[in-house]
């Protein structure tokens, strides 16, 4: 299989390792599709919604791509059959009603270009599974200007074709599905991780609730600003005035998540919901015991801060708490 499961709305992150069967199954490959584009179609919802909220912006044109060389070298023979493959980079799949999508891209098209620019082919990632070509055709993307359209040569079934795409600006952040047994969430300020058992355990609108958590995260600067503080990880994290701060960041990051949501067009109850009723399920990656609040307390604040919104407030709205982007954590 691939080194990891990646999914995103324009960009994909870092690899995870993962176990390399000898074989897999045209329907396992379709379950592989289909969790990556549940994340990324709700990365995508979030990302272009909120683009006031953000300072930094890319193109998100609705895209998830991925690169044959990802996959186990055992498996790449078998690959073109499913995923195309004309070029080593390749569309996973477009997220319904995007800037691709109403441009005419396809799944399974080889991606040869993008701005005219050729996409470089890393040789290091052919012998062993790598993220390398992939995250270099993301990065040439990302580079394009976020509120011009967007070119993209692609190739199918042998012939060439040019698609341009609307601009499609959106929050620069990547998002990826993880690889692993518990249900872990994380942001690092430029890759959002989401555990591939939120995709079994809960539908979409619930899993949009993590998204959107771990997205106030790197548009609050919270690695960053933690950093500056000198906080404390690991066991320490846990205590003292590195477990206040962490507090301080994962309840900025419920209420901000909320908003995140509710630009987007969900029902911000669903934070609400989701914190009182799953909040302790959560493991790993940031959510750790006492560096956050009670399920009961992330969800009484939640609904504390829906209560605050003035009525009749405009789409999108930018809640006061963006503003501590800019203060230090102390």
């Amino acid at each position: 299989m691939r080194s990891m499961l990646a999914a995103a709305a324009l960009l994909v992150a870092l690899p995870a390792p993962a176990p390399a069967p000898a074989q897999e199954t045209p329907e396992q490959f379709a379950a592989l599709r289909e969790v990556d584009m549940r994340l990324a179609g709700i990365a995508w919802r979030l990302a272009t919604a909120n683009r006031a909220l953000c300072r930094d912006l890319a193109p998100v044109p609705g895209i998830a791509i991925h690169a044959i060389d990802q996959y186990d070298p055992k498996l790449r023979a078998g690959l073109p059959a499913i995923f195309g493959f004309e070029a080593p980079v390749a569309v996973e799949g477009v997220v319904p009603n995007s800037a691709a999508a109403r441009a005419g891209v396809r799944p399974n098209e080889g991606i040869s270009a993008v701005g005219g620019q050729a996409l470089a082919i890393s040789p290091a990632g052919r012998a062993q599974a790598s993220s390398a070509t992939r995250d270099a055709a993301a990065a040439v993307i990302a580079r394009q200007p976020a509120d011009a359209p967007l070119a993209l040569t692609l190739v199918q079934g042998g012939r060439t074709r040019t698609v341009t795409v609307p601009p499609s600006p959106g929050c620069r952040s990547r998002f990826e599905v993880l690889v692993g047994p518990g249900l872990s969430a994380s942001a690092d300020g430029d890759i959002v991780q989401i555990g591939v058992r939120f995709f079994e355990r809960f539908d979409d609108d619930m899993i949009a609730v993590v998204v959107a958590h771990e997205f106030a995260h790197n548009i609050l600067k919270h690695r960053e600003r933690l950093d500056a503080a000198g906080v404390k990880r690991g066991l320490l994290s846990e205590f003292g005035r590195n477990g206040r701060l962490f507090r301080q960041t994962e309840n900025q990051a419920d209420l901000l998540g909320m908003h995140l949501l509710r630009n987007a067009g969900w029902d911000p109850a669903l934070a609400v919901r989701f914190w009182r009723e799953h909040g302790g399920e959560v493991d790993g990656g940031l959510f750790r015991s006492r560096t956050h609040p009670s399920s009961k307390a992330r969800g009484d604040a939640v609904a504390a801060e829906i209560a605050a919104i003035p009525a009749g407030s405009a789409l999108p709205y930018l809640p006061p708490v963006l503003a501590e982007r800019d203060r230090p954590l102390n």
